[in-house]
């Protein structure tokens, strides 16, 4: 029988980008470039460092769980009671980047919260793309 209290949901945004997976890597894992397209933030590209993305609206506690440079890079995304992760993927296209997130652990209870993350990921992707063409 399925306990649907545990069940979580994920928002996944995918989009092919028109740069190299090394400049796109550098857009999410670059303190002063991070801050450009996402917040202000003190990220650091190491395994179980803690770090802080601080916005207007307040701030969310992340930890690195894993780095693989050029591909992979997860960390969790505390804020406000909702306790997720945030995996990105990079994979190398004939046009660039293909560039995919996803934000895991939404509960049944945090409908706001998915919602909220539905929309601002697809902005904080087109804040990026805009940070990426500007440092060309």
């Amino acid at each position: 029988m399925n306990d649907t209290s545990t069940e979580t949901r994920s928002v996944v945004v995918e989009r092919q980008l028109p740069f190299s997976q090394e400049k796109t890597w550098r857009a999410l894992t670059q303190p002063h470039l991070i801050a450009e397209w996402l917040m202000k933030n003190d990220f650091a590209p190491v395994r179980d460092h803690r770090f802080k993305l601080t916005a207007d609206w307040g701030s969310v506690d992340c930890t690195v769980l894993e780095i693989a440079p050029i591909s992979t890079l997860s960390y969790t995304w505390n804020a406000y009671g909702l306790e997720s992760v945030v995996t990105w993927t990079l994979t190398p296209t004939s046009g660039g980047t293909h560039l995919r997130m996803e934000q895991s652990g939404f509960r049944p209870d945090q409908q706001q919260a998915y919602a909220g993350a539905k929309h601002g990921w697809q902005r904080f992707f087109d804040n990026l793309g805009e940070a990426l063409a500007r440092n060309d």
